[in-house]
């Protein structure tokens, strides 16, 4: 007989872990023979996880028991909901299955509670912790990245660091990674997630107290010249240095976006680009080809739009705020023409809005409202994106950083049938690729004797070894463009070599949103009067004029010195025509 491999005590642990592993799954799913759902339901998420059909007898099959007992089980889940039926086709005959989002969120929910299971077993983690405070993923641990020896030299082994960081999944990975349990280095505590309009409150709220409650904070890109004018983060050229942190590792577009009149404020996280994704699937069957113009993208809109078959020919955002503001100066990009001229952020410029341009731009902007969502006035990023993600649109503007959920979701019902381009052009102008992203800046009241640890964890964040994990797993960040040629990088996700396409194209323009100290005020002057003309409550030109006139007015007040040089006469004056507000020349072909 073998030596035993355990001693009593090691086996009583070992059966309590199983007695633990098993118990949540028979009081999630309490439908008879634990073990025979267990069977079916792996195999179904599985498949879809890898986008393969299901048929029902694949899955009785799969079952590992008679395939009558199988079958009639399946049959079973299918009546209490947890599984759907979809049809394959165009006949309707045939029937593929999918998990509901019933199963999902049960599902979800028992790999919640084996994480934590895991976690407390092999992670040196607390009972009494959240889950969440962990993640059970990241790399293999061969390849699991030390961070900088300057944020190891404290007792506790854990750096006592703070972020700020944005809400999306490229900052939650950024989380996991801090806390992978197989490290045990940081928590997820550490990080304070938040949306846009929230993040900017939260920056702008902690740089009024005596002490920065953050070390590292996440800056919109266009926001980084109003919080380096008004004092809110710091410059940190000389830190970088030591950190080791080498500008000319960075693309030229890119790098820049931490600076402001010279000095290095912040270190470009990520880019993310705002593409037109569409459905390669739905345009292929109709015989359509991939849209270059506005007048295309209403063409393919309106074949595809079957709001009868819950689906819409586009998805954007329209939403009150950033969402519209933002939408409306890319597509302003789009028409060869910006709100500041391309370049002069300095003490002279003026911004103004391009009559015609703007006008053209608002009546595209009235032509997608016809084939979007109802409501779509109300959609902004996350909503406008869901909707695309369930295949509820044949097309929608998104960054390229959110699309990455169409290919990596475990709800995507659009995986691996989405192709990625740049705006299409409008009227006088010319294909675009706006440039969005965060730069990594340390708040100016931040004590001294922890800026140099803040920036040690930047440099982290920053690693080769960090971008290249992220890029793996289809985030589409190469911030650092020297990692851009590696094979590997570009051939991991559809959308990275997208990113990678369009900035060898020379289509990378981050100037539609200029980083000018006025710009957040005139992102939130534009979403208030660019969503009144989208749903009616002002005319088009009635809008605009308001809108130049708030944004006189704000200069008024924060450059009171300033003249109106820059500003072009025939932009500032309406032609006859449109000073009338007779916009049927613009509704026809625009």
């Amino acid at each position: 007989m073998g030596k035993a491999c355990t001693n009593a005590l090691e086996t009583l642990r070992i059966l309590e872990f199983l007695e633990h592993l098993r118990a949540p799954w028979a009081t999630l799913f309490p439908y008879g023979d634990p073990e025979l759902v267990w069977r079916i339901v792996n195999h179904l998420i599985r498949s879809n996880l890898k986008s393969e059909v299901v048929t029902i007898s694949a899955l009785a099959q799969a079952g590992y028991a008679p395939y009558t007992t199988a079958q009639r089980k399946v049959e079973e889940l299918i009546a209490t909901g947890l599984i759907e039926r979809v049809p394959r086709g165009k006949t309707g005959k045939s029937f593929a299955l999918q998990p509901s989002s019933v199963l999902y969120e049960s599902f979800e929910t028992y790999m919640r509670q084996v994480k934590g299971l895991l976690a407390q077993t092999f992670g040196n983690r607390q009972k009494t912790e959240e889950a969440d405070n962990y993640y059970f993923g990241g790399m293999p641990s061969g390849e699991v990245m030390g961070p900088p020896p300057r944020l190891l030299q404290q007792p506790s082994r854990r750096p006592d660091l703070r972020f700020l960081m944005g809400e999306d999944n490229y900052f939650i990975a950024l989380q996991n990674m801090w806390a992978d349990l197989r490290t045990s280095f940081g928590a997820r505590r550490d990080f304070d997630l938040a949306g846009l309009p929230q993040l900017y409150r939260l920056a702008t709220a902690n740089a009024s107290r005596p002490v920065s409650e953050y070390d590292v904070i996440a800056v919109n890109f266009p926001w980084v010249g109003e919080f380096a004018s008004r004092g809110l983060i710091r410059p940190i050229s000389s830190e970088l240095a030591i950190a080791g942190i080498k500008p000319d590792d960075f693309h030229n577009r890119f790098w820049p976006s931490g600076q402001w009149r010279g000095q290095q404020f912040g270190v470009p996280i990520y880019c993310t680009i705002e593409t037109l994704a569409i459905r390669r699937d739905l345009f292929h069957d109709a015989g359509l080809t991939q849209p270059r113009t506005f007048d295309q993208v209403i063409t393919a809109g309106r074949a595809l739009h079957a709001p009868a078959h819950g689906r819409y020919g586009i998805v954007w955002n329209a939403a009150r705020g950033m969402p519209i503001a933002s939408s409306f100066l890319f597509l302003l990009g789009c028409c060869g023409a910006f709100i500041v001229s391309r370049g002069d952020d300095g003490p002279d410029a003026r911004p103004h809005l391009p009559l015609e341009a703007s006008l053209r731009v608002l009546n595209y902007m009235h032509r997608l409202t016809e084939i979007s969502p109802p409501g779509v006035a109300e959609l902004d990023w996350e909503s406008s994106l869901d909707i695309f993600l369930n295949g509820h649109a044949a097309m929608t503007y998104c960054w390229s950083m959110r699309a990455t959920r169409f290919e990596y979701d475990t709800r995507s019902r659009v995986r691996r049938q989405v192709d990625y381009l740049p705006h299409p052009a409008g009227p006088e102008g010319a294909s675009t690729a706006p440039v969005g992203g965060f730069v990594l800046a340390v708040p100016a009241n931040l004590p001294e004797s922890r800026v140099q640890r803040a920036v040690d964890a930047i440099a982290w964040m920053h690693s080769p070894d960090m971008v290249r994990s992220h890029v793996k797993s289809g985030f589409p960040v190469l911030p650092r463009f020297s990692l851009a040629s590696d094979p590997e990088m570009q051939q991991s996700s559809s959308i990275v070599h997208f990113v990678e396409r369009v900035a060898q194209r020379n289509l990378l323009d981050s100037w539609q949103r200029p980083p000018i100290p006025e710009y957040p005020a005139i992102e939130r002057i534009l979403g208030e009067e660019i969503h009144d003309a989208l749903t009616g409550r002002k005319t088009d030109v009635a809008a605009l004029s308001a809108a130049q006139s708030a944004i006189d007015a704000l200069y008024k007040v924060s450059r009171p010195a300033r003249s109106s040089r820059g500003r072009k006469k025939d932009d500032a004056e309406a032609p006859a025509a449109v000073a009338r507000n007779d916009q049927t020349a613009f509704r026809v072909g625009a």
